[in-house]
């Protein structure tokens, strides 16, 4: 007799499978068309009333379970999206006018669906930069970005500083190609339990494995990170947003309950 659940987890691993292999073989300008078929299909597999995705507005019985340490409903079927980004979509909705305002944004190392849907705005001007990507308007190292000083009304930089070694370069530069009054959204993996940042000498991927459980980490942020913010130039709001929808919002929208979002702004007289 053929058990139900495993037939479907069968089916998911098979699907998962095939997505890894496509990334691998298929030419990167066919990637978002494919990216958007393995989205519908998940969609199908998943088809619920439990969650919602601000995101791409779908809803589902649940989310897939994602991360090196599985986590439960982390991540959405359709768009792919994690606790992080539907807490960022839904601040940037409801506490900014990143949807509705005439805005030049930049955006560092864009998710799929991110891109896609920011790249329709019609009163935005939406450039993506990455330093792999082929998707990416701009080929650029955070750290040297190639654009003018005081360029963009807004920047989203989300869980890339982990990754890049010279962290004060990478703040500079932001800080630098963003207008007076301008604002970035600064998010990295924060241990709460950390009171300050963690990070030691060496290039070695092994080593980073053993002390930041990434091998392409370079630092474990702690507490301090405002600090750190703080200290590039930015005048730093933390908003404990995820607290502030409540519980109803973070059981719908499978949030992460004690995530924040720093709001960076450039100060007008800088």
């Amino acid at each position: 007799m053929t058990d139900g659940r495993y037939t479907t987890r069968s089916v998911h691993k098979l699907i998962d499978g095939i997505s890894r292999l496509i990334k691998r073989i298929v030419p990167a300008r066919l990637i978002p068309l494919l990216l958007t078929a393995y989205g519908r299909l998940n969609a199908l597999l998943y088809r619920g009333n439990a969650l919602t995705c601000p995101c791409c507005g779908g809803r589902f019985r649940r989310f897939k379970a994602y991360g090196a340490v599985k986590r439960p409903n982390s991540m959405c079927p359709r768009c792919r999206s994690l606790e992080r980004h539907r807490l960022i979509w839904l601040f940037l909705e409801q506490k900014t006018g990143f949807f509705t305002d005439e805005l030049k944004v930049l955006h560092f190392a864009p998710e799929f669906w991110f891109r896609r849907v920011f790249g329709r705005l019609p009163r935005m001007t939406y450039v993506t930069a990455d330093l792999r990507s082929p998707l990416a308007d701009l080929k650029a190292d955070i750290t040297d970005i190639p654009c003018d000083s005081e360029e963009f009304d807004a920047i989203l930089c989300v869980h890339v500083l982990e990754h890049v070694q010279n962290e004060a370069h990478a703040l500079s530069e932001v800080l630098r190609i963003l207008k007076p009054g301008g604002w970035a959204i600064i998010s990295v993996p924060v241990d709460a339990g950390r009171e300050t940042t963690y990070e030691v000498e060496t290039s070695s991927r092994a080593e980073r494995l053993k002390e930041y459980g990434k091998s392409d980490h370079v630092r474990v942020y702690g507490r301090d990170f405002q600090g750190r913010l703080e200290s590039a130039g930015f005048i730093v709001t933390r908003e404990d947003y995820a607290a502030e929808l409540g519980p109803d919002a973070v059981r719908k929208y499978a949030l992460s309950p004690s995530s924040s979002i720093y709001f960076c702004t450039k100060p007008i007289f800088f």
